[in-house]
């Protein structure tokens, strides 16, 4: 029989295709029994787990059923609790070490200003003199002095005397006065306001590495020195652990700066090798300008005054008085209200069309015209620049005074300041420079009718400064609706209102 070729059914039938339905129940029937192998193993497994660990105690199943208190570690029994640590005390003026760089042929002259900012009860430092003195009876004043150890080893290129007075800081440290947090150097004709420098570094962390001081105000010192420098005549200051590490660093960097010019510029380096910026402050006055300092009292930054320097370079800074006796004056307001010192605010008589603007503790400048504080609060030129004795440029801006007298204001200078029931109260007296130059002018010579102004106010806050919030000018009005009696008229400083401004 002849054989035939199977068709397409015959191979699909032979095929496994077929076969897939029947293979599909054998293996779920597979699965099924594998499955019910492993759930049984793994009861068995966890049922023997659990009879072991529960009776041997190793891992106690938590009882949920406890509240959230009870998870709580108990604290501890009776008996006598320990003391929290105390807080730092604020810092005050028994924590700063001065270091007044002198030498024996300028100290002898120098140490009458120095004497009138010293506070023998409080303050703490020395004079760094050059040599031993021949007659002790010439430095027997309330500053206690010390000699400078060898400094002639040191290279330099300029100024031997600069290495000396650098290493200050470092115969400061060593010393080691107990309970020391901040090092604050200077010259011996800088005058420190001791208690606005506390309220400036009681804002920093004395137990961290600062460095603050401030930059001169001529902007050719500045570019010959350094921006980022603390000019030392104004003054700066170094905490302790930055001291600590400058006094492990400081003659290998005299020897690696010899070149430079100041002890000031030698520090700044040594600082500047560890990283610390200079923290500036406006308080900090270098003073390297020349002439009548007048305008930049009168205009005193939104900042307490710190320090002043090179006051006998300049012309005193009240007239018909000598440098001495100026300075007393203005301590002597500084001591009343150490805070609000040369703080300046503005008031407007808008019926007479009046500015004023008051430099407390020093001066009034009257106008009779209306100016804005933008400009009230411009420094006139009344001084030039530290070496070229030049119009500028400074590091502020400046206004000139102008040649004609009836756009210069009427000045007044401090004559009295006094403490009373109502509070703090100083006069300031009409200042006549020249009669021969006088503005004729109507209203002017009504201006000129007022001979005395006297401005009233509270003590400021001693925290003021050291608050959290950014300070803000206070504001000014008159008293008595501006009313004019025997030469006087009468101004209140004040706290602003949360609204209200101080301009026009």
């Amino acid at each position: 029989m002849q054989k035939t070729s199977p068709t397409g059914l015959d191979k699909l039938k032979a095929s496994n295709l077929f076969a897939f339905p029947e293979k599909i129940g054998y293996y779920l029937a597979l699965c099924l029994r594998v499955g019910l192998l492993l759930c049984l193993l793994a009861s068995i497994s966890l049922a023997l787990f659990s009879a072991f660990y529960t009776k041997s105690h190793w891992f106690p199943m938590p009882d949920f059923t406890r509240t959230r208190t009870d998870f709580i570690a108990p604290g501890p029994g009776p008996g006598p609790q320990p003391e929290p640590e105390p807080k730092p005390e604020p810092t005050n003026t028994s924590h700063i070490l001065f270091g007044i760089g002198a030498s024996l042929t300028t100290w002898h002259d120098r140490s009458r200003s120095g004497e009138l900012w010293w506070d023998p009860n409080t303050t703490r430092g020395f004079v760094w003199l050059d040599a031993k003195p021949k007659n002790e009876t010439d430095f027997s004043g309330s500053i206690p002095y010390r000699v400078s150890e060898d400094w002639t080893r040191f290279r330099y290129s300029s100024s031997q005397s600069a290495v000396r007075i650098a290493r200050i800081v470092y115969e400061s440290f060593k010393v080691g006065l107990p309970n020391v947090r901040w090092f604050v150097m200077g010259d011996d004709d800088t005058v420190f306001f001791t208690e606005n420098l506390v309220s400036v570094l009681a804002r920093y962390d004395h137990d961290r590495m600062y460095y603050i001081g401030g930059n001169s105000e001529s902007v050719e010192q500045d570019v010959m020195h350094a921006y980022d420098m603390a000019f030392g005549g104004g003054g700066f200051a170094i905490s302790y652990p930055l001291a600590a590490r400058l006094v492990e660093m400081m003659d290998g960097c005299l020897e690696r700066y010899y070149n430079f010019y100041g002890s000031d510029q030698r520090v700044w380096a040594c600082v500047s090798e560890m990283g610390v910026p200079l923290t500036k402050h406006a308080g900090f006055h270098q003073f390297d300008i020349r002439g009548d300092p007048y305008g930049v009292l009168a205009a005193h930054p939104l900042a307490p005054l710190v320090s002043l320097h090179h006051l006998d370079s300049m012309k005193p800074m009240f007239p018909d008085q000598t440098h001495l006796d100026s300075l007393k004056s203005l301590l002597r307001a500084y001591r009343v209200d150490p805070g609000r010192i040369l703080q300046q605010s503005f008031c407007y008589d808008h019926r007479r069309k009046w500015s004023m603007s008051i430099s407390w503790g020093y001066t009034i400048q009257l106008y009779p015209s209306l100016i804005g504080a933008m400009d009230l609060q411009m420094p006139l030129q009344t001084f030039k620049t530290w070496r070229s004795w030049s119009n500028g440029p400074f590091t502020f801006n400046t206004r000139p005074v102008s040649s004609d007298p009836c756009q210069q204001p009427i000045i007044y200078f401090l004559e009295q300041v006094a403490v009373g029931k109502s509070g703090i109260v100083t006069i300031y007296k009409r200042f006549v420079a020249n009669e021969g130059n006088q503005c004729k002018q109507k209203e002017y010579a009504h201006a000129m009718a007022v001979q005395r102004i006297e401005v009233s106010s509270e003590k400021m806050d001693p925290h003021y400064w050291t608050k959290e919030e950014a300070p803000r000018r206070e504001c000014c009005e008159i008293k008595n609706r501006g009313s004019i009696k025997n030469g006087g008229m009468g101004l209140r400083i004040r706290a602003c209102k949360p609204k209200e401004s101080i301009t026009m």
